[in-house]
């Protein structure tokens, strides 16, 4: 049975569909690691609270608590907003909206440092390596308001 060229070019794209859909849900699924599990560096985190500063604080205030229309970084409804999404999730959101006045202006790397510090600020635990500017790594890390109970 020999299928028309249209068929196959249909059957590829919902195969790659199938596979992409697969592989988000998967990654957010299967996010093996949370916040608690020191997913960032403490001199990362210093680097993110010195571009937080110069680029973040002038809409969510130096200390993270918001201001007019831009919303808190920290506390309650930070986390409520957050919790259960991935660091990847939130980066993209970054990404793609920060800075309001110059979108696109942050790199990756410059966004895996703030969200250190932000994580920093929100008590969340450093360790031992930086967060990982690449967000297909920052998809497998799920941001959990409250600590996880160990066995």
């Amino acid at each position: 049975m020999v299928l028309p060229k249209k068929r196959i070019a249909k059957l590829g794209i919902a195969l790659a569909t199938v596979i992409l859909l697969h592989s988000i849900i998967g990654a957010q699924e299967g996010a093996s690691r949370t916040v608690w599990d020191g997913v960032y560096s403490e001199e990362q985190a210093r680097r993110g609270k010195e571009k937080y500063a110069q680029i973040c604080s002038k809409c969510h205030a130096s200390d993270l608590s918001g201001m007019d229309e831009a919303p808190a970084l920290t506390g309650g409804a930070f986390l409520a907003n957050w919790s259960g999404l991935s660091i990847g999730d939130l980066s993209e959101r970054v990404r793609i909206s920060m800075p309001p006045n110059n979108k696109g202006k942050l790199t990756r790397q410059e966004i895996a440092d703030v969200l250190s510090h932000v994580l920093s600020v929100n008590g969340f635990p450093s360790g031992k390596a930086e967060l990982d500017p690449r967000n297909e790594v920052q998809r497998q890390i799920r941001i959990e308001a409250a600590k996880p109970k160990t066995n």
